[in-house]
């Protein structure tokens, strides 16, 4: 991936500790090492009722990769806060006189996962694309400040998440968890991803999961 955006306010991190563990990609030494499935890609990871995890209480996570050697996603529905998105955008980008008026632009971030906090992911919808764009079947993901400042501009995608941090998981990780029952799986719903109340998110994806547990 090219030019990836900085996390530049000390704020947004501080908000961001408070769902932020030791959890890597790598997991935990001891985790239970399940089966690889090829079916978690490209769907909603749910957290069922089992779920034992705080962080992860009734959290949908749409996943984007899935391989033998572990699995990627970014969390939808735990809002960190509004913050200018001046905050988002390196100085050295814009004039200060475009920076003043950034300040003024207000916008939800999203905790995505438990790694790496300092990195932001824009999910949006796929009619947009800049130099950093990836496709992810109905939905795509930029990391550049061209799309902040088209965003700024109204001129951005139809539909946008800006997520802090991401999930990951190492080899078999994932897979041992929901061989505990702790995750369920169902189709990606572009409603479900850009729903206004992210409190309604879970509830929705709950109730279209595969199996209910």
């Amino acid at each position: 991936m090219k030019k990836r955006i900085s996390l530049l306010s000390a704020f947004i991190l501080v908000i961001s500790l408070f769902y932020c563990s030791t959890t890597s990609a790598e997991g935990p030494k001891n985790y239970l090492k399940g089966k690889f499935y090829n079916t978690v890609k490209n769907h909603f990871l749910i957290a069922s009722k089992k779920m034992n995890d705080n962080k992860f209480k009734k959290t949908v996570i749409v996943m984007l990769q899935n391989n033998k050697d572990g699995a990627f996603g970014l969390v939808i529905n735990k809002p960190l806060g509004t913050v200018p998105m001046a905050m988002l955008i390196d100085p050295s980008n814009n004039s200060s006189r475009e920076r003043e008026k950034l300040f003024d632009i207000k916008i939800p971030i999203f905790w995505g996962g438990p790694v790496d906090s300092t990195q932001i992911f824009i999910l949006h919808s796929k009619e947009y694309k800049s130099k950093t764009t990836r496709n992810y079947g109905d939905i795509s993901i930029s990391q550049d400040h061209e799309i902040l400042l088209d965003i700024a501009k109204k001129k951005g995608p139809k539909n946008i998440l800006i997520i802090l941090g991401y999930s990951g998981w190492g080899s078999g990780q994932l897979e041992g968890e929901m061989e505990r029952d702790h995750w369920l799986l169902s189709e990606i719903n572009l409603n479900i991803i850009f729903e206004i109340e992210s409190k309604n998110k879970w509830k929705k994806a709950y109730k279209k999961s595969f199996l209910k547990i």
